[in-house]
């Protein structure tokens, strides 16, 4: 089975379906993406943009889900930006936090099931901080 992402006027996945992949195959018996397009706009209108994504992430560099937005320069499905200071790193298509990744964990916040999120608010009023330890409530023994 094939997955090919509808988009919109701007480039943002509105649909993502599952196409046979005997709707995919030329002549010879190949599978090409053009061909699955073609499939996609007999169903949905010859005025529709699709691109094909890959289930176990081998194009485009991720599955594209509702809501992402297709790159043409990078060839990628970028998921929606998380947060307003997040910015779009163009080698792995990944937002990154202005403050880089999360803390790593010592082993004792590992063993109370603590994890770093991210809080926006506190960022914005201060530039310095952002990532915010916190401990599940559940517990762990």
């Amino acid at each position: 089975m094939a997955h090919f992402a509808q988009l919109d006027e701007n480039n943002k996945v509105i649909k993502v379906i599952v196409v046979g992949n005997d709707n995919l195959k030329g002549d010879n018996g190949d599978e090409f993406e053009e061909i699955g397009i073609s499939f996609c706009k007999k169903l949905f209108g010859e005025h529709t943009n699709w691109k094909q994504t890959s289930y176990n992430n081998n194009m485009r560099i991720r599955y594209a889900g509702v809501g992402y937005s297709y790159n043409e320069e990078l060839d990628a499905f970028i998921p929606p930006q998380p947060y307003v200071s997040w910015t779009l790193d163009i080698n792995t298509a990944d937002w990154v936090s202005p403050l880089g990744p999360a803390p790593a964990l010592t082993d004792d916040q590992v063993a109370s099931i603590s994890y770093y999120r991210w809080d926006e608010d506190a960022y914005q009023t201060d530039n310095m901080t952002g990532w915010v330890l916190e401990t599940s409530q559940i517990n762990p023994t």
